[in-house]
């Protein structure tokens, strides 16, 4: 399966909404969460008004002009903080694919160009938050994330760049 990694454009940071929806963990198929989830201020912080801080990069997998899906890393250390926020030089991981483009390597593909990009940009780490049940979890271990807190349902993970 041919596609590309490439930086999200300006004129495409409308698709945000659609990857941060596929980003929640949705545990039950006949139950899903409503989208108005969205607009919960702890929730969409990790689009509002992307692009606008020096700390803002997305990439994205372009499958012949599709975006199928995205990774993008914030700080979000302000009034309205991330699930994995660290501190206030830390920025957050969020990853999500379409469905149809899941288990292809594509995601590990994406966060390995991200790692890479924060790495050259001289970040000492970056975070993330992840349900304990999602089948992620295996993937950021791999690649290093370590687990520094959890709560009942969720893991607060580390990557020390």
């Amino acid at each position: 399966m041919e596609y590309l990694i490439r930086p999200l454009e300006q004129n495409e940071y409308h698709i945000l909404e659609n990857m941060l929806y596929e980003a929640i963990y949705q545990p039950d198929k006949n139950n899903l969460i409503p989208r108005e989830v969205l607009k919960l201020p702890e929730v969409h912080e990790y689009i509002n008004n992307f692009g606008q801080e020096k700390d803002d990069y997305c990439l994205v997998a372009d499958f012949n002009g599709k975006i199928v899906g995205a990774v993008w890393t914030r700080i979000l250390a302000g009034d309205v903080k991330g699930f994995g926020n660290i501190d206030n030089e830390t920025p957050e991981f969020a990853i999500s694919l379409y469905k149809e483009y899941r288990n292809r390597g594509i995601g590990t593909k994406l966060m390995n160009v991200m790692i890479e990009y924060l790495r050259n940009s001289r970040y000492k780490q970056a975070s993330l938050n992840v349900k304990k049940k999602n089948y992620a979890v295996r993937l950021y271990k791999n690649m290093g994330f370590e687990i520094i807190g959890e709560d009942k349902e969720d893991y607060l993970m580390l990557l020390r760049l």
